[in-house]
């Protein structure tokens, strides 16, 4: 069943694809024409120097463009035309594009990308706080080279690998001297990207429209974008059967729906265009909690889950089993070769009772307040398995309903939780942001971070020994002894890892044609009707 499910979406996507391709090359391009966006969930920030989130992505990376972004053929120059480092690792050095200008008219210089750097990426911006934690200074000889400085080494294939998704300047001049986390460009982003900011209506929609002076001769093909922000799947299966909505990402309708739309001649359905946005089904612990602090508890709580029944009832065989923080898809720095937690509820029953957690007269153990992502209906019924598994062994769950800004503010804020489930996302390598998952000294409230009361210092040195080192094979080596560790203490556990799914409409051309599609500029998209 498993095996089945995954060779459908791939190979329905993979042979449509190949159609739509086809198709292209034999149409003459049509410019103009607005695509429309399902967003299931609403952005309360739309700068990507900020926020790294797949949501805002979906939105800003059309609008703010990265320094580099990635393709099937590797790593592509965007706003940076040349990188190189030095021997030592401790200076990076870019060359920026030139006759690039802002949205406003300003000229996109080494200044906006200095000062974002410094303000944003290094003292801001989730994930990039951590991999930026060594940069010293960002200088400029001039207006389009930028010299990154380190205290310790960094190495070029990680900054590269970080840039897609860390590495959007935004304009200086619009920044400085304000107070950034609340400057209302965040939600009226000024970037230099093929679409620019037009509107943003609160719970309905996002609009951008295209930029007439794109550095890009000749694009964008499409006239304007349009993000519709519709909470209920099936309502959003029914915008894209009614021809209102061309795209929905990110697994935002149901997986019953996936598959039935899988064989909808309308639609090209699969995971192609996510493979740089692998990602985990989690379990995060808040460690404040005595009960979850304890190794044993949290051992016999992974026991408890029953992960293949979990792939095949809730992903549709879209997945595989977790093995700690890195995904099969981060290549050489992965490694099966770590402790597992094999369904065993008599077990997890043990382990508890030796903990000293004994069944009560009411038939619980303790009570868990668990919080869901609101991100779909994968994490929606995960949370509800999560609850039915502790049953099972005895631990009683109350699940907290909550949209995205209660979720993100209980979790990684307020810590008003004990247990939480969502999704982790694996960006290209473990360093980009991975190991802010288990590196402790985040910055407060910072979501998708070790906000979850746990720190060893031990850990803390495995991963920043491994960010700062050059050689690959050593840095492989340092990442497996990392996963090894986290498989043992389990701080968060990684439980199932998996691709996105999109249902897009036939109607797009060029669409998924990029490793991290959803998130990138779209200059090349268009649609034909």
């Amino acid at each position: 069943m498993k095996k089945q499910l995954i060779g459908l979406g791939i190979a329905c996507l993979t042979a449509s694809t190949a159609l739509t391709a086809g198709v292209a090359s034999a149409q003459e391009v049509k410019k103009g024409g607005t695509a429309i966006i399902h967003m299931i969930s609403e952005q309360r920030i739309l700068n990507p120097a900020l926020r790294a989130s797949t949501g805002v992505y979906n939105i800003s990376g059309k609008i703010v463009e990265p320094l580099i972004d990635k393709s099937y053929d590797g790593y592509v120059p965007v706003l940076a035309t040349e990188w190189s480092g030095s021997d030592d690792g401790l200076t990076i050095t870019v060359k920026l594009r030139e006759n690039v200008r802002w949205h406003d008219g300003e000229d996109f210089t080494c200044d906006d990308v200095s000062f974002t750097a410094i303000e944003m990426w290094k003292k801001l911006l989730n994930y990039s706080s951590a991999l930026q934690a060594n940069l010293e200074s960002v200088d400029c000889p001039d207006p389009h080279t930028a010299v990154f400085n380190y205290s310790k080494p960094m190495p070029l294939d990680l900054f590269v690998a970080a840039m897609p998704d860390l590495g959007h300047p935004m304009p200086k001049h619009l920044y400085e001297g304000t107070d950034i986390p609340n400057n209302p460009y965040n939600t009226a982003p000024v970037g230099t990207g093929p679409f620019k900011f037009v509107e943003y209506e609160r719970g309905q929609y996002v609009m951008a429209e295209k930029n007439e002076d794109y550095w890009r001769e000749g694009y964008p093909y499409l006239d304007r974008i349009v993000w519709r922000f519709i909470k209920d799947k099936s309502a959003a299966a029914a915008a894209l059967e009614a021809g209102e909505v061309h795209e929905s990402g990110f697994i935002g309708v149901s997986m019953a729906d996936v598959v039935r739309l899988s064989e909808d001649d309308r639609f090209d359905v699969g995971t192609q265009g996510y493979e740089n946005n692998v990602a985990h089904s989690t379990v995060e612990f808040n460690h404040r909690n005595p009960i979850l602090a304890d190794l044993k508890v949290r051992q016999a709580i992974y026991h408890g889950l029953d992960i293949d029944y979990a792939i095949d009832t809730i992903m549709r065989g879209f997945a595989a089993p977790g093995r700690g923080p890195v995904p099969q898809a981060g290549g050489a720095n992965y490694t099966d070769d770590v402790k597992t937690y094999a369904y065993d509820v008599e077990l997890a029953k043990k382990m508890l009772d030796e903990a000293g957690y004994p069944v009560k007269d009411d038939g619980f153990r303790f009570k868990l307040r668990h919080r869901p992502a609101p991100w779909g209906e994968y994490t929606q019924l995960w949370g509800e398995y999560f609850a039915q598994a502790m049953k099972e062994i005895n631990i009683d769950v109350e699940i907290l309903t909550n949209d995205a800004p209660g979720f993100l503010n209980g979790v990684y804020r307020d810590h008003d939780f004990d247990t939480a489930n969502g999704w982790h996302q694996f960006r290209s390598d473990p360093a980009v942001s991975t190991t802010v998952w288990l590196r402790s000294g985040q910055p407060e409230g910072t979501p998708w971070t070790n906000q979850f009361g746990w720190k060893s210092e031990e850990m803390d040195q495995m991963i920043d020994d491994a960010a700062s080192e050059l050689d690959p094979a050593k840095r492989a080596e340092m990442y497996h002894a990392i996963q090894r560790k986290e498989m043992e203490e389990i701080p968060v556990i990684f439980a199932i890892e998996h691709p996105f799914i999109s249902v897009t409409s036939k109607k797009l051309k060029n669409h998924h044609n990029t490793p991290r599609w959803n998130s990138s500029s779209w200059y090349d998209l268009w649609l034909d009707e």
